[in-house]
Formats: C-alpha cells, structure tokens, sequence
C-alpha cells in the first residue's frame, strides 16, 4: 500500500506540474481567443471587452488558472470557447475515439514484438536477424507522417479503404454488423500507421533485452544442464528480460499518443488530435490544459501500471 501510495502521488505531481507549465505556455504566447473579432472593423470594441468579462479572459492569469482547477474538481475542465460546451464532454468523446486506435495497436505491436524480438535475438548474427534489423532500422528512420502519406496515396490509387473519417456518411442507418464493418474499414489505415511507427523501437527493445538474458550466468547454466529452444527462452530469458520490457510498455502509451496525434490530423481521424490542433490555434485555453491534462493521464497510467507490475514480478522492487 505505502508503495502505490507513492507512486500516486508521484503521479499527482505530475499532472499539477503539466497542468502549471502548460498554463503558462498558453498565457506567455502571444494572441487570444477573441483575436479575430478585433481585427473585424464591423465588430465594437465594446462588445469584445464585454465577451473577455464574461468568458474571465480579463482576471489575473492566476484566478484563471484557480478557476480552472475548480472546474476540474467538478469534473467539467471549464467551458470551451469555441464549441460553448463543457470541455470534459468534448474529451470524453474524442479520448473514446484515440483509445479505438491506440489500444488495439499497443495490442497488436507487442503481439508482433514480443515473439519476434525473442526469436531475432536466439538467431543473433544471423541472415534473418540482419534481414530483421535493416528493416526495422529502415522504419525507425522514417517519419510518422511519410508513412501516415504512403498509406493515404495507397488507399486513393486502390480505392480499397476510405481515406478519412470515422464513418461513411449515412452510415448510422445501418444494423449494428455493418456499422462495425465500415468502421473498422475506417480505422484500418490509421491502425496500420500507428503500428508501423511503434513497432521497430519496440522490437529492437525486445531484441537487445533478450540478447542480454542470453548472455546471463543463469541462461549458460541452464543450457549447460541441456535446456535450449524456446524452452530456454520462455522460461529462463524472458524472466530475465523482463523488467526493461515492462517500463518500456508503461512508455510506449505516451509515444503512441504523442504519435496518435499526428496520424489522426493526417488521415482525419475524429480524435484528441484533430481537436488539440484547433485549440491551439483558436486559443482556446480550456480544451488545450484538458487535452494536455488527458495525454499525460495516459503517461501516468502507463508507468503506474509498469510500476506495479515489476512490484509484482521483482523481488528487489518490493525490497
């Protein structure tokens, strides 16, 4: 209990320090919300410095940021600007939205990685792990918005996948299967991309963790003693190779929403993304504390979870 209290209050820490640099970020650049409607000759000046009172732009950057953490208690994250709406409903809908992405690839990459890594590094030196490793590095070098482009190019010369969007228009007509399906044809792509992207760092994690418990006392002792395949390696390597995997896992939720980002604003996908990209350019400072707020939840959840779980598995965690 005193070691998940600690790690939830490191967690707390976090997020009051994001939710403060963040805040300031927004306040020290230049412009607001209202900007437009100044430099619209037909709008009076009055009337501007009427909407400022009334949405709180002209108290101290310090009552609007108590303000905020107000809102936040009540679980609302203040109003935005520019859809006149609670911004906790706002992102409640768009983090449903990323999690449909997110969550089935973080599933399939490791899917991929873990058997993969493990069986690359009992093949070490050899022509498949060369194979393998030029590959990944070739991937790892390659921006995630080159490939979120290729993947658009493909799906608009093959006609085989539409290129943006959640669902066809008209689609909620449809029974329940089919709705799925066009669905599911919508997230293809977007899956497809975030995978590309997480999987080689993934992969070559999972490689040199497993090199490394191969090269362990304990692994040399065991196929001393005749144990070798993937007997060996289920058994003797990847217990060994945990720990560095486990924290990678709870860091690969933050790099799969930072990338998330990027790939839903591509390929129009209706998520956290295209609405933290908005914010930021309209100024509207509630929706950009809470989208930051809700990324870094994800951050904290993950190494959470990690810390817990090398808490179960390690016997010097617990010491």
């Amino acid at each position: 209990m005193r070691f998940l209290l600690a790690r939830l209050g490191y967690s707390a820490l976090v997020l009051a320090s994001v939710s403060v640099l963040t805040f300031a970020l927004i306040e020290l650049s230049p412009g607001e919300f209202f900007d437009d409607l100044k430099a619209d000759t037909r709008v009076a000046s009055g009337a501007i410095d009427s909407l400022r009172q009334q949405s709180g732009l002209t108290a101290s950057p310090v009552s609007r940021y108590l303000v905020w953490v107000q809102s936040v208690v009540r679980g609302d994250f203040g109003v935005s600007l520019a859809h006149h709406a609670p911004v906790g409903s706002l992102l409640w809908d768009r983090a449903r939205n990323t999690l449909l992405l997110t969550v089935p690839a973080t599933l399939v990459t490791w899917l991929i990685a873990l058997p993969l890594g493990l069986w690359l590094a009992q093949r070490r030196g050899r022509w498949t792990d060369r194979l393998f490793t030029a590959g990944s590095s070739t991937l790892l070098a390659l921006p995630d918005l080159l490939v979120a482009l290729v993947l658009l190019l493909i799906a608009l010369r093959t006609g085989l996948f539409p290129t943006g969007g959640m669902f066809t228009p008209g689609a909620e007509t449809l029974d329940a299967t089919a709705r799925l399906r066009d669905l599911a044809m919508h997230a293809f792509l977007p899956f497809c991309a975030l995978v590309v992207g997480l999987l080689p760092p993934v992969l070559r994690h999972v490689r040199a963790s497993a090199i490394e418990g191969i090269d362990a006392p304990a692994v040399r002792a065991a196929r001393g003693h005749g144990i070798h395949g993937w007997r060996l390696t289920l058994r003797y390597v990847l217990p060994l190779s945990a720990n560095p995997l486990i924290s990678l896992a709870g860091l690969s939720c933050a790099a799969l929403v930072s990338a998330s980002v990027m790939i839903e604003v591509v390929m129009s996908w209706p998520g956290l993304g295209p609405l933290l990209v908005e914010s930021l350019l309209a100024k509207d400072v509630h929706v950009v504390l809470g989208a930051s707020m809700l990324a870094t939840l994800f951050l904290v959840t993950g190494n959470l979870l990690a810390d817990l779980a090398l808490y179960a598995v390690d016997p010097r965690v617990r010491s």
